[in-house]
């Protein structure tokens, strides 16, 4: 996994933090779809409520009409749901809150930087369990058996996998929940289903929320939803002493989400369906012209296919590339007014790169990529 910068933080620094600060025309490095705009939320009526709006504290819980059309989403009880401000709170809660020193950890790896620095500043063992490009980032439930002890308090899991955008089955989440029942009775199973809607056409996979009291799912509005500006997510939690702890261990960290927030939050569930029917409709023209593109560079590249979420995962070959050549590929994004975002940033190998291909226009995708083969073929080994 990432070192970090060298400090006394107990949060390492990561690459990624630059996706805040630098913006380049050819932006491939981001992982969300098109942000939504406010003028997508409100109108004229909802306006004047909102000027009538007393900006008060919120809630411990979260908005109840937000957590009921949360549950709704994720078919769960609303009392089961934690809003919070984004995923980030949400996996920071549970991590903090269920690991202390010396507890063993096992975190599926490539994965979201945050994933793994959250955790380590608990003073936990961390033991990845790593998802290759190899297989694909498929899980391998018996590699996962071996290495659970009866001192691993979290599974931590994405699906789709943040870099690549795998998704996993849930046959293999209810694995996971037998094993871990077995070989790590204090375990729970924690589910990132932050790209869970974001697909390509079909239907999503249902929430696993539901599934078992072991589980701990969270997500946010900001990736396939497309509104990152409102600091809104959510866990939800079946066992209801660890629910307790969290709200109460949110209440004494940020009290309570923004109330502005929430109440926007509300407005985009009210018009969720018709918002994901035509985000996806988008996504899903973004994703074919991605899959002709890696057609098109198979001399160049090697790729794993993603099931959901605007993020892929591609490697530069060995054949086709020195080290000396895909460090020069990364130092000359600049040159080409490009922006990938690097394999090293989530765990992963420097020959793997991640692109969103989700957030920009299909005229600006185009480009993107066009630049990105542009830069791939110069730097290729000519021998």
């Amino acid at each position: 996994m990432p070192d970090g910068a060298t400090s006394k933080s107990r949060f390492p620094e990561n690459g990624i933090m630059s996706l805040l600060e630098i913006h380049r025309r050819h932006n491939l490095a981001g992982s969300t779809g098109r942000d939504l705009k406010l003028s997508d939320l409100i109108g004229a009526v909802e306006l004047e409520a909102f000027l009538a709006m007393p900006l008060d504290y919120g809630t411990s819980r979260g908005d109840p009409e937000l957590r009921a059309l949360i549950g709704a989403r994720c078919g769960i009880n609303p009392e089961k749901v934690l809003v919070t401000q984004g995923a980030a709170l949400a996996l920071f809660l549970t991590n903090f809150e269920l690991c202390d020193p010396g507890d063993e950890i096992l975190l599926a790896t490539p994965c979201y930087p945050p994933a793994f620095d959250a955790l380590r500043a608990t003073g936990a063992r961390i033991q990845p369990l790593p998802l290759t490009f190899e297989s694909g980032f498929r899980l391998d439930t018996q590699a996962l058996s071996g290495a659970l002890t009866a001192k691993t308090k979290l599974i931590s899991l994405a699906s789709p996998q943040n870099p690549g955008g795998v998704s996993l089955p849930r046959e293999t989440i209810e694995t996971v929940v037998e094993i871990a029942a077995k070989q790590a009775p204090d375990a729970y199973v924690l589910v990132d289903e932050t790209f869970r809607e974001a697909t390509y056409g079909s239907a999503p996979q249902a929430s696993v929320a539901s599934l078992s009291e072991r589980i701990v799912t969270l997500s946010s509005i900001s990736k396939a939803y497309g509104a990152p500006g409102l600091r809104i997510g959510w866990l939800t939690c079946g066992d209801d002493a660890l629910y307790e702890r969290l709200r109460i261990a949110k209440t004494n960290t940020v009290i309570s989400a923004s109330v502005v927030d929430e109440a926007l939050a509300v407005l985009l569930f009210k018009k969720l369906d018709r918002i994901m029917e035509q985000r996806n409709e988008t996504l899903a023209k973004a994703f074919a012209r991605m899959s002709d593109w890696v057609e098109a560079h198979q001399h160049l590249i090697n790729w794993v296919k993603p099931d959901g979420g605007a993020l892929c995962c591609l490697r530069l070959p060995e054949s086709a590339y020195s080290d000396a050549a895909v460090e020069g590929f990364y130092q000359s994004q600049e040159k080409y007014d490009l922006q990938i975002s690097d394999g090293r940033w989530f765990g992963e190998d420097q020959r793997v790169i991640r692109i969103g291909f989700g957030h920009l226009p299909l005229e600006g995708l185009d480009a993107a990529l066009e630049a990105l083969g542009l830069a791939l073929s110069d730097f290729r080994d000519k021998a």
